[in-house]
């Protein structure tokens, strides 16, 4: 090719391709389903906290600690073994209520959290159903999924 044609067949030095299957970006354009994400309170944030951490302690002594870290709207909750190994397990995500949270599994294969349902396929569930989801497969426990009994 000579210089002239070649110059002709460039793209542009800020031309940024658009990902396969998606169209480009519109400001002007609102979506409908998506809005602001909601953020939990400071107080409920301590309070989850304090709450996970304890209910760790009873159905799940073979750990130390459980801990959340937050980003947003977002708990990161990792749990602590005796000898200091912390192992990411979930991340929560406030959808508003105290009871009802989004969740994902942390995957260590891909170092991700991937958006997960209950066993009994519900989308949601209380920050407990979380961790005994997430604790039920990292301590290779299934009996995480069986209800404690209520009596």
């Amino acid at each position: 090719m000579t210089g002239s044609s070649a110059a002709a067949t460039r793209r542009p030095v800020n031309h940024q391709p658009q990902p396969v299957g998606r169209a480009p970006h519109d400001p002007k354009r609102r979506s409908a389903t998506m809005g602001p994400m909601p953020v939990p309170p400071a107080g409920l944030k301590t309070s989850l906290a304090g709450h996970l951490d304890f209910y760790a302690s009873q159905r799940w002594p073979q750990l130390e600690e459980v801990a959340i870290g937050w980003r947003g709207g977002y708990g990161y909750v990792t749990g602590y073994l005796p000898d200091d190994e912390s192992i990411p397990l979930c991340r929560l995500r406030y959808l508003g209520s105290e009871t009802e949270w989004g969740f994902a599994l942390y995957q260590a294969s891909t170092e991700t959290y991937q958006d997960t349902l209950l066993p009994d396929g519900s989308p949601t569930a209380t920050p407990e159903q979380a961790l005994d989801c997430a604790l039920g497969l990292y301590l290779a426990s299934p009996t995480a999924w069986i209800s404690p009994p209520t009596d």
